[in-house]
């Protein structure tokens, strides 16, 4: 996709693009943000099980683990 520069672009330039823009966005469907919420709640707790966020990571399994601490003689 070529890159357009909008300073370039004439003022009927760029009220077309937005005009097109708009055309776009309002074929969207919208929905109401409780809604939304909602079910991204629902979606978080069903896999907080296997969340390593939530639970942490085992010691064992954790590749982040320092292997040995630093010895000053």
């Amino acid at each position: 996709m070529p890159v357009i520069n909008v300073d370039d672009l004439t003022d009927k330039d760029k009220a077309v693009m937005e005009v097109n823009q708009l055309k776009i966005e309002v074929k969207l469907e919208r929905w109401l943000t409780s809604k939304c919420c909602e079910e991204i709640k629902d979606y978080i707790q069903a896999g907080v099980d296997d969340d390593i966020l939530v639970k942490g990571i085992p010691e064992d399994k954790n590749p982040f683990k320092e292997k040995g601490g630093c010895v000053i003689c």
